[in-house]
């Protein structure tokens, strides 16, 4: 055998490994993700609250407990999380927000959302169903609209030149006539 092909025999080797590596980490990360989020169900409670403000920032800039900031690890203290400050009651809490719900979440809006400690997980409107927000347009689908738009003016204007024409020709025989 030449080297080349030990040196692919040895990558695709490698990759091998790793793919099956990658699958049996990710059915762990699986399992352990649906036991937690079991345990966040069963202590969810459901709480009346007044959104102030959210956004995303780094959790030690978010103004969340010590306790809080001790237990996470390093690498997610400068990661960036959905903040959400809401009244609840008479105190005004700091929470993390579940990252499919926070678009969802109304500002200046008393709603009704499950919570299990710092954590929202679920939202509903207190006073009727919430306002869904407007989905973001992927690139390609604004670059088609445009086109689309572009495509319409420029028929339009063929038209309005075509029937400029025709009325110049109609003009020019009825002078002629």
């Amino acid at each position: 055998m030449e080297t080349y092909q030990i040196i692919l025999i040895v990558i695709a080797v490698v990759l091998l490994a790793a793919i099956v590596a990658l699958y049996f980490l990710g059915k762990k990360a699986q399992k352990k993700k649906e036991e937690q989020d079991a345990q966040i169900a069963a202590s969810s409670q459901t709480v009346t609250m007044l959104i102030i403000d959210k956004k995303r920032m780094k959790l030690k800039d978010a103004g969340l407990p010590q306790q809080v900031l001790a237990q996470t690890p390093k690498i997610m203290r400068g990661s960036k999380l959905p903040i959400v400050k809401a009244k609840v009651g008479p105190k005004i809490m700091t929470f993390i927000a579940d990252e499919q719900i926070f678009n969802e979440i109304p500002v200046k809006k008393e709603v009704k959302a499950a919570v299990s400690g710092l954590y929202i997980t679920s939202v509903r409107g207190l006073r009727g169903p919430l306002e869904k927000p407007a989905k973001k347009k992927s690139f390609r689908a604004r670059l088609q609209e445009t086109y689309n738009q572009t495509n319409a003016e420029l028929q339009a204007e063929k038209e309005a030149k075509k029937a400029q024409k025709e009325a110049k020709k109609a003009a020019k025989q009825n002078k002629q006539k």
